[in-house]
């Protein structure tokens, strides 16, 4: 779609596949790529539950210097390979509140593409090597 804001998924060498929202947005692609999937996971509620109570664990990994927040994840979904969040970086821009979603190795590409086009994104795929 000529026009259309422009999303980029980074992949890196692990195939852990990366993707910078705004929360609004953030709610509305994991729920796609759930729907996608077919199935949620223990981690997909408690991403869900780190986006709608952003302010909170902002400030909570603020205070314990922590870059990332990694849901807890269930033994039995990490032994199906259900999983879907690996983990979340939460980011203030000002008064923009977004959040960068890294999702587990075993989620296809193709899945969280197809979800930030049905979003309305350009989608651009970059995979990061060693240098």
């Amino acid at each position: 779609m000529p026009g259309s804001p422009r999303k980029v998924v980074e992949v890196d060498m692990g195939r852990y596949k990366s993707v910078e929202l705004t929360l609004e947005e953030a709610d509305k692609l994991l729920s796609d790529v759930s729907k996608q999937l077919g199935y949620e996971s223990q981690d997909l509620e408690e991403a869900y539950r780190v986006i709608r109570n952003f302010d909170a664990f902002y400030d909570m990994a603020r205070k314990k210097y922590k870059d990332y927040i990694v849901p807890s994840k269930s033994l039995n979904d990490m032994i199906r390979g259900t999983v879907i969040v690996d983990r979340l970086k939460l980011v203030k821009e000002g008064e923009v509140r977004k959040v960068v979603i890294t999702f587990d190795r075993r989620v296809k590409e193709e899945v969280i593409v197809e979800a930030l086009r049905r979003l309305g994104y350009d989608v651009e795929v970059k995979r990061l090597e060693l240098p």
